[in-house]
């Protein structure tokens, strides 16, 4: 069996000699993912705050469970073979026992890799303002814990840092390097505001890929990948830009039906038929099904 998070790596290495950055896209469902790895992306993401959104219809404030994001894990992991990293919160339990599980399920699941972060239990979204984050101690027992937990040494533990916000750039600074030290192969400082600080990061940690989210409406500005590739950055991620395309544009068609009696003033924000069949290759399911029917009709 391949080894996703062994793609992964190289993809973020490759991201680092070229100086441009891998993008890793949110998919909140499996067929989210069949259309991102055909339209030709090369890594996909899954987000906490849209595990609890599109599957769970809840807020991102820690209520999610580990089954919940498995549930969604296998469910891309069935349809896609691009490498999937996984947004785990602070670990899904409180002791190092609990987030050895989660490393170890996650990983059998297919994933590539995970992101830990250093927020209380209690999480919040890392763009709201109230975060509380853990001592570096606590977070640096949680790397720990979940290097333990991976059975494939490739298996991507990247470790998500809030402190800027609540601690500033010194502190998010100083609690990587820590992080670094325990294992973590990968960061995730999260909210910076101006492409500078990405510098600070990077030219800190040059052997050490780093991620720049780029998410819609939050404290990061809209880098481009080229901006954020001059810096260091090695992936940019857009953890929910489809799922918020897709549920604007629900809005309207549902307002439609209920205002106009109809959605023939929005069909032309729909996926045709034909669309949707060619991206689920359809047809060639429907050709196995026929074929198994002449089959079953000849004479034995």
């Amino acid at each position: 069996m391949s080894s996703t998070g062994l793609l992964l790596r190289n993809l973020t290495q490759s991201a680092k000699k070229s100086k441009r950055p891998i993008q890793l896209v949110g998919a909140v469902n499996a067929y989210s993912a069949i259309l991102a790895q055909k339209i030709g992306h090369k890594a996909l993401y899954l987000s906490g705050g849209g595990v609890a959104a599109s599957s769970l219809g809840l807020p991102d404030l820690g209520i999610s469970t580990l089954e919940d994001v498995l549930i969604d894990v296998n469910r891309l992991t069935r349809v896609s073979s691009l490498p999937l990293l996984v947004d785990v919160d602070t670990g899904f339990g409180t002791s190092a026992f609990n987030i050895k599980r989660t490393i170890s399920d996650i990983e059998k699941a297919g994933a590539a890799g995970v992101h830990i972060e250093d927020q209380v239990a209690a999480k919040r979204c890392g763009h709201r303002p109230g975060k509380q984050i853990v001592t570096s101690e606590e977070m640096v027992d949680r790397i720990l814990s979940a290097k333990e937990g991976r059975k494939d040494p490739n298996f991507v533990i990247m470790a998500r840092t809030d402190a800027f916000a609540n601690e500033g750039m010194d502190s998010a600074l100083k609690r990587a390097r820590e992080y670094v030290k325990a294992g973590a192969d990968m960061l995730f400082p999260e909210a910076l505001t101006e492409l500078k600080q990405y510098k600070e990061f990077t030219d800190a940690f040059p052997d050490v890929p780093v991620l720049a989210n780029i998410t819609e409406f939050g404290k990061t500005p809209l880098f481009t990948v080229e901006e954020l590739g001059q810096v260091g950055v090695s992936i940019v991620l857009y953890p929910l830009s489809a799922f918020r395309a897709q549920s604007a544009a629900s809005i309207q068609v549902y307002e439609s039906i209920l205002n106009n009696g109809s959605q023939s003033k929005v069909l032309d924000l729909m996926q045709t038929r034909e669309e949707l069949y060619g991206y689920l290759d359809y047809h060639s399911y429907e050709k196995k099904l026929d074929a198994l029917f002449d089959k079953e009709k000849k004479p034995k």
